[in-house]
Parts: structure tokens; sequence; C-alpha cells
């Protein structure tokens, strides 16, 4: 098995553990207890539950109490700090891809494709603009957040546009989310 599979297993393994885990704890007391406990602060409640609706291992956490928590706190604060919360962590996931990854992948892309015409495809106004574009449907959907933040690390995003298109995607993302609650 090679490292690259091993790595794929234990994302999947961690992702499988964190849902069972979210399943687990939220039918236990200690989860309303938390809730009840953390609700007298909605923004820091929010907030983190943001937080971890931005990873790929604790979006089930996050989702839970973010559906708890819209029974009992203003849906506005939720979603604002909420998205929050998210984008700060997406910050840090853009930075490490920004300034750590794409240095050593395009050195890999340069040695790929440089007498290609793929290079001249890549490097068309079309696909200047797709890698936002699908990163932010990826930020907003229920997809990981990892895959869609490095495709903007990848881009040549300024840090206010990707601000922007993160807040905005979670933004969505939460309010689909909380609505959903409220219906159901």
């Amino acid at each position: 098995m090679t490292t690259r599979q091993t790595h794929h297993h234990y994302n999947l393994i961690m992702f499988i553990v964190g849902f069972i885990g979210a399943i687990i704890f939220s039918r236990s007391i200690l989860f309303e207890i938390f809730i009840i406990n953390i609700s007298h602060l909605p923004m820091l409640a929010a907030f983190i539950s943001g937080m971890l609706f931005a990873s790929t291992f604790t979006i089930a956490s996050g989702s839970l109490f973010i559906i708890r928590l819209a029974q009992i706190t203003n849906p506005f604060i939720l979603i604002i700090f909420g998205g929050l919360g998210a984008v700060s962590c997406d910050l840090i996931i853009f930075y490490f891809f920004r300034h750590k990854v794409s240095y050593h992948a395009s050195t890999i892309y340069k040695q790929i494709i440089s007498k290609s015409h793929l290079k001249k495809i890549l490097h068309t106004p079309f696909f200047a603009w797709t890698l936002p574009v699908v990163g932010a449907l990826i930020i907003a959907s229920p997809l990981p957040d990892e895959l869609g933040v490095s495709l903007l690390g990848f881009s040549q995003m300024r840090f206010f546009q990707f601000f922007a298109i993160s807040f905005g995607s979670h933004l969505f993302g939460m309010t689909s989310l909380v609505l959903g609650s409220k219906l159901y």
C-alpha cells in the first residue's frame, strides 16, 4: 500500500470516527449541558460551531451544534459569527497552501507541462476564474472545505478576495443548514 493510499484511508477513517463521535455525543446528556452552558455566550458558541463546521473531520459536530443552536439563539448571530469562525479555519488552510504547498507544486507543474499545449490552455482567461468559482462552490457545499480552499490557494487570489468568497460561501451553507433545521 502506497503512502497516498494510507493517507486516503486515514482521512476516511478520521471522517467516519468524527461522524460517529458526533452522533454519540449528540445523544448524550453532556451535549445538552454543553449547549445550555455555551448558549449564554451566543457569539462564542456560533464562532466555535463555525470553526467545527469548516473541517472535514469535525463537520458533523459543527453541523449538530449549528442545528441545535439555531433553536435557541438568534439565527443571524449564529450565521454571521459561525461564518467568521469557519473563515478563520479556512484562512489557516489558505495561508498554508498559498505559502507552502503552492511553491512546491509550482516547480513540479513547470517540469510536467513546460513544453505542452496544456500550458497554453491552463493560462487562458477561462481557467483564471474557474479555480475560484469551483473553490467557492466546494466551500458552500457539504464537500470538504480543505479541497475548495486549496483550489483558492493555488489561484492568484488576494487575501480580501479569499475572505469575501469564503465568508459568502459559508454564509450560504450555514443559512441553508439553519433554514433546513427550522423546516424539520
